[in-house]
């Protein structure tokens, strides 16, 4: 097999049908560019969702994976490793929090923060037994788990998978007042998107994450924030939430904390909240273990040394300043910040995706009528320029 077609009539045959991916089939990749079985080469400007910040194949970082495989990979928590202290040293030392709980995937790591926000309910708060309460947003994206896509707006994530679990209450995005009016003595959690990324690339205004942090504080509710898309560089920050300058009580990461090359989530949080997990209260066979976190130190080393959020910052500024110069009876709005882009459209986004890809550009649709733009943060102006003069 040699050809797109061949390949993917092969996916087609024997996998389950829950994505409509582009017709392209990626065999290789390097920093900001992919090969596909044919040869031809691409400029991603997906990031695998914001999973590859660091690019593919990050030398360092492919370099650590390799070194420690080949001592050890899985220890389970049954037993200590090496490489799960220096990691989550590192990890909380670079983010100011106390205490981090590592996982694999970014669900997991939702769900994680859904438990330790409902046990610090009720064993600091006060709340009574079994009735805790999260409130939400509607337009949210927080994974596919049965409980996240229960407290989900869009219908198709919740169709044919009810009955659902109870303890959330959904209000409007980007409207404090509404988080104000829907607290109550059971409230014991905010759950937020700084950024919705997966809902069309959506800023709220503003103060709207400031005016919800007070809220919170005042009402003793926990600020929890899930950044596993925003997080770790991708606007220009090393979370969307530092633009307001606000410390969100539990902060939710995955994707670029491996660079792409290994699942790898955490939630932070401080000892006043994390202390209320007991041994044996929450676990997972791979969360921590040793070829994981020796990834997610080589992975925090190249946003660190490499100077990631203030790229994003830097060239996601010029980045959108260009955008919004395009004449195109077809744009609505070019929205975002650092280097996730959103592209709203007049018209429904896919076949202008498609468009994209046969110009060597892999960007995809988000929410029907937005073109997405998250390049790998080391992208450089120049190839950003070459983007630009096909994408218009």
């Amino acid at each position: 097999m040699r050809t797109n077609k061949a390949y993917i009539k092969q996916v087609d045959a024997h996998s389950a049908h829950n994505y409509h991916p582009l017709p392209v089939v990626i065999c290789r990749g390097k920093g900001v560019w992919v090969w596909d079985v044919e040869g031809n080469k691409y400029l991603d400007m997906l990031s695998a969702y914001s999973a590859l910040n660091q690019g593919h194949c990050h030398p360092k970082i492919v370099k650590a994976l390799k070194n420690q495989a080949g001592k050890l990979s899985l220890t389970s928590r049954a037993f200590h490793n090496d490489q799960m202290g220096t990691f989550l040293k590192k990890l909380c030392t670079l983010t100011g929090y106390q205490r981090a709980l590592p996982m694999n995937s970014g669900a997991e790591a939702v769900e994680t923060s859904i438990k330790v926000a409902r046990k610090w309910g009720y064993y600091k708060k006060g709340v009574q037994k079994h009735r805790a309460q999260i409130i939400v947003c509607k337009n949210n994206f927080h994974g596919r788990t049965t409980t996240i896509v229960g407290f989900s707006s869009e219908k198709q994530y919740r169709d044919g998978f009810g009955p659902f679990t109870s303890g959330f209450t959904m209000i409007p995005y980007n409207d404090a007042r509404a988080l104000e009016k829907a607290i109550t003595k059971n409230t014991v959690g905010f759950l937020i998107e700084p950024m919705q990324g997966e809902g069309g690339v959506i800023v709220p205004d503003r103060g709207y994450l400031k005016a919800c942090y007070r809220i919170c504080k005042k009402h003793n509710v926990l600020l929890i924030d899930d950044e596993i898309q925003t997080g770790l560089g991708r606007t220009g920050k090393l979370f969307a939430s530092d633009y307001e300058r606000v410390r969100p009580d539990i902060i939710v990461i995955g994707k670029a904390l491996s660079g792409g090359l290994y699942p790898i989530s955490a939630i932070l949080c401080d000892n006043r909240i994390m202390d209320v997990l007991k041994p044996g209260d929450h676990g997972s066979t791979f969360g921590g273990n040793p070829l994981a976190s020796a990834v997610g130190i080589a992975a925090l080393d190249v946003i660190i040394k490499q100077r990631l959020p203030e790229r994003a910052f830097k060239l996601g500024n010029w980045f959108m300043k260009e955008l919004k110069k395009i004449e195109s009876p077809v744009i609505k709005e070019v929205r975002g910040k650092g280097l996730l882009v959103g592209v709203e459209l007049k018209k429904k986004a896919r076949p202008y995706c498609e468009a994209l890809m046969k110009s060597r550009i892999l960007a995809k649709e988000t929410h029907e009528m937005v073109v997405r733009f998250a390049p790998p943060l080391i992208i450089t102006k120049k190839e950003l320029s070459w983007a630009l003069t096909r994408i218009t």
